[in-house]
C-alpha cells in the first residue's frame, strides 16, 4: 500500500537527490511527455495481463488506449523536430 498523506502535503522523494524522471518520483511531475509515457508503459504491461487472463474487452480498450498515447508521443515528438 501507499504512504497516506495530510492534504496538501506532496510526499518526499524516495532516493534524495534522485535524478529527474527515476522510478521513484511521481508520475506527471515531469510534463505532459512524461506523463504519457508513464501511461503507455503501465498500459502495455495492464494489456498483457488483460490478454493472459482472456479478458477480451479489456485487452481491447487498454490496446486503444495504448495506441492513442503512442500517437500523442509521436505527433509530440514531430512538432518538436520542425
Amino acid at each position: 500500500m501507499g504512504t497516506v498523506t495530510r492534504p496538501g502535503k506532496k510526499r518526499a522523494r524516495a532516493a534524495a537527490g534522485a535524478p529527474a524522471g527515476s522510478r521513484n518520483e511521481e508520475p506527471g511531475e515531469g510534463g505532459a511527455d512524461e506523463a504519457v509515457a508513464f501511461i503507455a508503459e503501465q498500459v502495455a504491461a495492464m494489456r498483457k495481463l488483460a490478454e493472459r487472463h482472456k479478458l477480451d474487452v479489456l485487452h481491447y480498450l487498454l490496446g486503444m488506449t495504448q495506441l492513442e498515447a503512442d500517437e500523442h508521443l509521436r505527433l509530440r515528438t514531430r512538432r518538436k523536430l520542425s
